[in-house]
């Protein structure tokens, strides 16, 4: 028996475009090679920002998906935190000061505040700050807990879940997996960092990557950060195209006590091995931020993989090339976030509605995202 869609990747991406489909009315199946909401999900923090985004279509998606997020979810818990976020400079203020002036004239609640305000938000902040930006909208949730309501909600209304099933080609009869060929209309590559790969493999390539980051994980502390916090060169590493390491302090914690400590992006492929370099680069950061965890025991470091594309946007529609084929990919470290917007945008392009967002800067056949066959 034939589905409309088959979502191929159970990731939190997969899953919201799995709930607005189906929310839609559409028969949805969503496949994954391996446990749903196992690959890039579960190694991330979690993160729902706008601080991070410069105006623009990434930060009208991120703004549009920190509203839809709270009534997707609303059924479930997932330790939904409204922390807010803080921007700390430790140098010259004023890159700072006009990237939160740019945000808040396109709707941010980026608010300026003094080195004093910034200290009595987080006590433990080193005294070396010279100005920050609280943003109230900065959010957390446990990602795989979110992926997984999603996903319930797919499932209530007769969806099919289908773990450790791979995706081996396509063709006018439907999807070749691994258990058989499933009818479909359509399809959506929503595989994360393993996009790149499911593309070729769907006959319709597209240039996304993996970008590896680690993450320090501290034994339980009592309360010693109280937002996410991070230093003004995190908006620089986020943007950046470069292949060479970068780190950009990064502090936040856990509802469980523990600190989150990162960031690193590094080009480095499917290479899962951990680098004691950049472990050791995070924690120095991280001290020069908050100079109380210098004697805090580290419980573990974890990594993953973010989808990269080459303009740093995602890639959201229709691939002109086979009739059918969706991509919902690119997002990079930022897909817990904007996975609530990219789901709705995409169930609107796929079933004819009016989007709420303006499609175009995340189409497929924009320059530096195809790639021959």
């Amino acid at each position: 028996m034939g589905v409309d869609v088959v979502v191929v990747g159970a990731g939190v991406v997969g899953a919201a475009c799995a709930d607005a489909l189906s929310a839609a009315g559409l028969r949805v199946t969503v496949l994954d090679r391996g446990p749903l909401a196992a690959g890039t999900s579960a190694a991330g923090e979690g993160n729902i920002l706008v601080s991070d985004k410069e105006p623009g279509p990434e930060l009208a998606l991120a703004l549009s998906s920190l509203a839809l997020w709270p009534s997707l979810v609303e059924d479930f818990d997932i330790e939904w935190d409204s922390k807010g976020g803080l921007v700390v400079a430790t140098g010259d203020p004023t890159p700072l000061e006009r990237f939160a002036a740019a945000q808040r004239e396109v709707g941010v609640d980026a608010r300026w505040i003094t080195p004093v305000e910034a200290l009595e938000m987080e006590p433990h902040l080193t005294r070396r700050v010279t100005a920050a930006v609280h943003y109230p909208q900065d959010a957390q949730v446990q990602p795989v807990l979110a992926a997984q309501a999603l996903l319930a909600k797919v499932r209530r209304r007769g969806g099919v879940l289908r773990p450790g099933v791979a995706v081996v080609g396509l063709d006018a009869r439907g999807v070749h997996t691994t258990e058989g060929v499933i009818a479909c209309e359509h399809v959506v590559n929503a595989c994360g960092p393993w996009s790149g790969e499911v593309s070729r493999v769907l006959g319709a390539p597209i240039a996304i990557a993996p970008r590896r980051g680690m993450v320090l994980v501290t034994a339980p502390l009592p309360p010693t950060v109280h937002h996410k916090v991070y230093d003004a060169d995190y908006v620089g590493a986020v943007a950046s195209g470069d292949a060479d390491l970068q780190t950009s302090t990064v502090v936040e914690s856990t509802a469980a006590g523990t600190i989150l400590i990162g960031s690193s992006r590094e080009r480095v492929g499917f290479d899962e091995s951990i680098r004691v370099r950049v472990l050791r680069e995070l924690a120095r950061k991280a001290v020069a931020l908050f100079p109380a965890l210098a004697d805090a025991p580290v419980m573990r470091a974890y990594g993953g993989f973010r989808p990269y594309a080459p303009d740093h946007l995602p890639v959201i529609g229709a691939d002109p090339r086979v009739p059918g084929l969706w991509h919902a990919t690119g997002h990079e470290g930022a897909g817990i976030g904007l996975a609530a917007a990219t789901g709705a945008l995409l169930a609107e392009l796929l079933t004819g509605a009016t989007p709420q967002l303006d499609p175009k800067p995340f189409r497929v056949d924009r320059p530096g995202v195809l790639l021959c066959a």
